[in-house]
């Protein structure tokens, strides 16, 4: 008998959510294959069997929040001792079968509840006692003007479809001297007005809004950025950034990337390696605050957000200075989709020190990210458009994207963080670097 324990997944994380079984008790399993799913903080995946054999207990259900190291369930090596367990367990259930006669009793009850209906015949009552039905359909604005000024609407003659009186035929009877003898008539305009309120109902036994509970990494999502703006005082400046000499450069090689490596050349690659050049340069961007401590990492692992079906993820791309466009692009490709099919290592979504969130490729122009803790500032990305601009009193036509940073204001101010994006400006507009 094998124990299947909750994983540990990252060195902060001390507990996770079991969301989904892949194997149902009573089912082989064979080693390393996917047996269960989890969420924590950190990640969604599929956490795999540590031995082969049969799942003969499941100690956990799913939902379930647990700690690290917690046995979740027992695989049996297929002796069948496994099937002793599962006896007791539905024998339980049969005995609850008696109790099904106390519901039959309470059903009866029910029939006389049948008669309770018979008021609501009354309920249709009150339009048949609003006579104005001749008149047809009223609009809401019909029933205010005939309100405001006391009008009976069976004395107005409808000229609309059916009938109808219409807010016309209103003003062109106010406008007969003989409308002021309409006042006379007070008591019958109320039944009127009583249809009101029922137009906007929505049908009988039709219901009005769906509730369902948030998924478990929603729930981490919103704490986390809830925790975020409580953290940091959030600051976000936004820069104009002339992307046409990345545009051709791209233009010139995504053909040969795409028959080369298989993946498509994007620009995020290229904003990547401008955003490496900046932290060099200005490493108080690439550090986190410990309490009154300032961490200065020797690393930069820049994190990719990654929008999943169900939520997002920041998968980090290591020593992102150690790579040239194609490898920053190779990783961008083989993290999201490894993120998109749950096969996330722990590790790999954990050691960011800087994040990149490309809001562009939905459309956005331009947004405000919020950071992701513990790092101190996160860069945003929206579309790269042909944009008329004005270049030595002429007008032409340039590949325009805007660049927005939000950072903790706490460490860094206002000037640091447009000194830091005015080099990412400077490497974008001025790129040289070649591609292959």
């Amino acid at each position: 008998m094998t124990d299947v324990v909750m994983p540990q997944m990252g060195e902060s994380i001390v507990e996770g959510t079991l969301t989904k079984w892949l194997k149902k008790p009573g089912e082989h399993v064979e080693r390393d294959e996917a047996l269960f799913e989890i969420s924590t903080d950190k990640v969604d995946t599929e956490i795999p069997a540590p031995a082969g054999g049969t799942l003969s207990e499941v100690l956990v259900e799913e939902g379930k929040t647990v700690g690290i190291n917690t046995v979740v369930a027992r695989i049996d090596d297929g002796s069948g001792a496994a099937a002793a367990p599962a006896v007791p367990k539905p024998a339980e259930p049969k005995r609850e079968a008696p109790k099904a006669e106390a519901p039959k009793q309470a059903a009866k009850p029910e029939a006389p509840k049948a008669a309770a209906p018979a008021p609501p015949p009354p309920a249709p009552e009150p339009p048949a006692a609003a006579a104005p039905e001749s008149s047809g359909l009223l609009s809401p604005l019909v029933r205010k003007m005939a309100r405001e000024h006391n009008l009976d609407l069976t004395r107005v003659k409808g000229t609309g479809a059916g009938g109808r009186v219409t807010k016309q035929d209103v003003e062109a009877y106010l406008a007969q001297p003989a409308a002021v003898s309409a006042p006379a008539a007070p008591a019958s305009a109320p039944p009127p007005a009583a249809p009101a309120p029922v137009a906007p109902l929505a049908p009988v036994g039709q219901p009005r809004a769906r509730v369902e509970p948030l998924s478990t990494m929603r729930i981490k999502i919103a704490e986390h950025m809830v925790m975020s703006k409580r953290t940091s005082p959030h600051v976000t400046t936004i820069h104009r950034v002339d992307m046409t000499k990345v545009a051709r450069m791209r233009e010139r090689h995504k053909a040969n990337v795409q028959s080369t490596y298989g993946f498509s050349l994007t620009y995020l690659p290229f904003i990547t390696r401008a955003c490496v050049a900046g932290l060099r340069e200005y490493p108080l961007l690439n550090a986190s605050l410990d309490g009154n401590n300032i961490i200065y990492h020797n690393e930069i692992n820049i994190g990719i957000a990654v929008a999943l079906e169900n939520g997002l993820i920041v998968p980090v791309i290591r020593n992102a200075d150690e790579k040239t466009v194609i490898g920053l692009q190779r990783s961008v490709v083989d993290l999201a989709g490894r993120a998109r099919s749950r096969q996330l290592k722990p590790d790999e979504v954990t050691g960011g020190t800087f994040s990149i969130t490309n809001f562009g490729s939905f459309g956005s122009m331009v947004g405000t990210p919020i950071i992701n803790q513990p790092q101190v500032a996160i860069l945003g990305i929206g579309t790269v458009d042909k944009t008329p601009v004005v270049i030595d009193d002429a007008i032409a036509i340039r590949s325009i994207c805007h660049l927005s940073l939000s950072f903790d204001h706490r460490l860094i101010d206002g000037a640091l963080a447009d000194q830091f994006m005015t080099k990412i400006k400077q490497v974008l507009e001025g790129w040289s670097e070649e591609v292959l």
